[in-house]
């Protein structure tokens, strides 16, 4: 590589961490920061114990409890003897490796990646880990950050490095305002419907363009977390005086003399003007309207005035063959409105769209109005400090006298790994950002909206137009 080539955010931060080069795609990295959760931990920490290693840098690791954790009645013993054996297991390993844990009663605790960002935990310019595939969520602070196996777990404990293949770099640069009813997960879901789950294969993804410069760390962390259903390990955004901003007051962040080092670092990280990419796509988020899937992949997903799609009008027999199958899955059939969907579970929560914001988005929707009648609806907080700043706002009360149960943070939902499920044939509508079969539930019936759609998706009963609540008026 030619020293003044100009280069991407991802590849300075890339540059700044190799260890060793094998060659120009493989080299050994460094990782500055590892969140451990209960789910992908246990093998990692029994193969340290069955070879006698330790922990080469224990600060530079927190460890919480989020996927299998029930968001209500969770004092210990869980009910489900595996979430409590989970739990008991993590607790019992960060004690003998001596790494700070965040316990299910303390104020901090939360979903991994929704406290990494909460504690100053997740810096700009850091390279950051976990055994979960929205690790791409911190890219929004401008990391590089991507999710892990078990076994790499096991070797960024003990060594605090991994090998690592140098993905190439794909530009997403976003054009246009924002519509009335138009979140930053509705865009990404019309991004995913565009170049498909695998439209990002091999690359990481840098979210640019006036749309993002706009965005708040909120709204930045949604579009980042799912990078990884457009089929990509890692989604960044340049640091900037809103990154700045969000993290100044942050527990865990630089203080002092230490800040202001890491500001002038900071204030680098952005692409090289001359910097070229191996693949870009425009998007003018003006033409985008509420979106909402209707399969089992994310790429699924139509404006909510759709129909369901003819698999009939494939031409291609394996995509026929699938959309066959997804829609008998899905119970649904072609050409059937997507706002007359039936719904019997609402679900406003999970590491993407459970932070303060989402919930006020959603609550300035349910305001004055009622859950539909036969409608089982949940909010999440992703974590005790978002609970805690929500009610001190008021926004449980407004949750609850529309008929809302409001919850203890966790993954919840999301997964079906906790109490919070689906059972068979339910169908509901989530904040989410995964609908393959089962996730939610063995039988259950996914579509992925945004927080503002999910909350009129419970007063209407069905799927709908949230736009239609914002005229006051209904479908």
């Amino acid at each position: 590589m030619q020293p003044d080539k100009p280069l991407t955010l991802y590849e300075k931060v890339w540059n700044a961490h190799v260890v060793r080069a094998y060659d120009e795609r493989n080299a050994l990295i460094y990782i500055d920061r590892h969140l451990v959760q209960e789910v992908s931990s246990p093998q990692a920490f029994e193969s340290l114990q069955k070879h006698g290693r330790l922990v080469r840098r224990p600060d530079a690791h927190i460890a919480v409890a989020d996927h299998a954790v029930p968001t209500k009645d969770r004092t210990l013993p869980f009910k489900d003897q595996l979430a409590d054996a989970q739990v008991r297991r993590l607790v019992k390993n960060v004690e003998a490796f001596g790494l700070p844990y965040v316990p299910l009663e303390d104020d901090r605790h939360g979903i991994v990646h929704i406290i990494g960002p909460e504690l100053g935990f997740t810096l700009p310019g850091a390279t950051l880990v976990c055994g979960d595939s929205h690790t791409s969520t911190h890219g929004a602070f401008g990391a590089l950050a991507f999710g892990i196996g078990s076994s790499e777990c096991e070797t960024v404990f003990a060594t605090q490095c991994l090998g690592q293949a140098k993905q190439k770099t794909m530009r997403v640069h976003l054009t246009g305002t924002l519509s009335a009813g138009v979140e930053i997960k509705d865009v990404v879901l019309a991004l995913i419907a565009e170049i498909g789950t695998a439209g990002g294969q091999g690359y990481a993804i840098e979210y640019c363009g006036p749309v993002v410069s706009a965005l708040s760390m909120e709204a930045r962390m949604t579009l980042c977390n799912m990078s990884i259903e457009a089929g990509a390990r890692v989604g960044m955004i340049a640091p900037d005086e809103t990154t700045f901003e969000y993290l100044s007051d942050k527990a865990l962040a630089p203080k002092g003399a230490f800040w202001d080092d890491a500001f002038q670092y900071w204030r680098t990280l952005r692409t090289d003007e001359d910097a070229v990419f191996d693949k870009s796509v425009e998007i003018d988020v003006s033409q985008i309207v509420p979106f909402v899937s209707w399969g089992t992949t994310p790429a699924d997903s139509l404006p909510i005035t759709s129909t369901i799609p003819d698999p009939a009008s494939e031409q291609d027999a394996g995509k026929r063959a699938r959309l066959l199958k997804c829609l008998e899955y899905m119970r649904l059939k072609p050409g059937e409105r997507i706002d007359r969907i039936q719904i019997d579970r609402v679900f406003i929560g999970s590491c993407t769209n459970s932070r303060g914001e989402d919930l006020r988005a959603a609550a300035a929707i349910v305001k004055g109005r009622k859950v539909a009648k036969g409608v089982s609806a949940i909010v999440v907080p992703g974590s005790a400090s978002v609970r805690l700043r929500a009610e001190a706002e008021g926004l449980d009360k407004v949750f609850k006298d529309a008929g809302f149960e409001w919850r203890d943070a966790g993954c919840s939902m999301c997964v079906a790994m906790n109490p919070d499920r689906l059972e068979t044939g339910e169908r509901c509508a989530s904040t989410s950002n995964r609908n393959f079969e089962g996730r939610q539930g063995p039988g259950g019936l996914t579509h992925l909206v945004s927080p503002q759609m999910a909350a009129a998706a419970a007063i209407f009963g069905h799927l709908g137009d949230v736009r239609k609540l914002m005229e006051r008026t209904y479908a």
